[in-house]
């Protein structure tokens, strides 16, 4: 794979993006990036992270998704080839928080940001972004997340870690077609608080209990309600408290 090692940049997406629309980079070219300044998260949201301390990446993937309606599929082959690495390292208690956050012990290891750009030939080229708290071990700021070093008491090599899940993500898109289904029934296995009767806040700042129950195949949160109705939620549009 290209790995393009950067000192600093403002956004390891917003660069491969820049990269992508220029030239024909090869597929799963991979950008990393010691301090980064303007991480962004899921919806307008800001990745913050220590310099130097943490895994700061993005991959371009191409040829896989071909309609918006497949789009949450790289979500879901992303967030699971993350969490099997996570485990192969040892790493307890791994979890998928619905969309892609991976969690440990209830706390953020891990976030992902996936951008996806729809190209004049119908093609989509899509961004992963992916952060994951590797080194640092002060997280007073952030009481809900913690990392690999803090969990396991061992530091890692972050360029391992890159490449571990790199050649995961090929792995699982190459064998998609005809393993896709076992691939979301995984991460069904994965999902946090998935059957669980959990509290959860929508955007009208009302909390409601319910129980989720799946991911729809574009990506929206099932979540059965007091009423014995099920309800789908996008991105954002409800909040988990826990």
């Amino acid at each position: 794979m290209k790995l393009i090692k950067l000192d600093a940049i403002d956004s390891t997406n917003d660069f491969l993006k820049s990269l992508a629309s220029q030239d024909e980079l090869e597929n799963f070219t991979v950008v990393t990036a010691e301090n980064q300044t303007k991480g962004k998260g899921q919806v307008g949201g800001v990745w913050k992270t220590q310099a130097g301390k943490n895994l700061t990446m993005s991959v371009l993937v191409k040829d896989f998704l071909f309609s918006n309606e497949e789009v949450f599929n790289l979500s879901v082959l992303v967030a699971l080839s993350i969490a099997e690495v996570l485990k192969s390292l040892n790493i307890p208690d791994i979890c998928i928080k619905w969309p892609n956050d991976i969690l440990s012990y209830n706390k953020k290891l891990v976030g992902i940001l996936i951008e996806n750009t729809l190209k004049s030939d119908g093609r989509i080229v899509s961004v992963v972004g992916i952060g994951i708290n590797v080194n640092q071990t002060d997280f007073d700021e952030l009481p809900n997340a913690s990392s690999l070093a803090v969990i396991s008491g061992k530091p890692f090599e972050k360029e391992e870690i890159a490449i571990l899940i790199v050649e995961k993500l090929k792995e699982k898109i190459q064998s998609w077609k005809t393993e896709s289904q076992n691939f979301w029934n995984e991460y069904f296995n994965f999902l946090f608080k998935k059957g669980v009767p959990t509290a959860f806040r929508d955007n009208n700042e009302q909390d409601f209990m319910g129980i989720i129950q799946g991911v729809s195949p574009v990506g929206k949160l099932q979540v059965l309600l007091e009423d014995d109705s099920i309800a789908e939620f996008e991105i954002k549009e409800i909040k988990m408290l826990y």
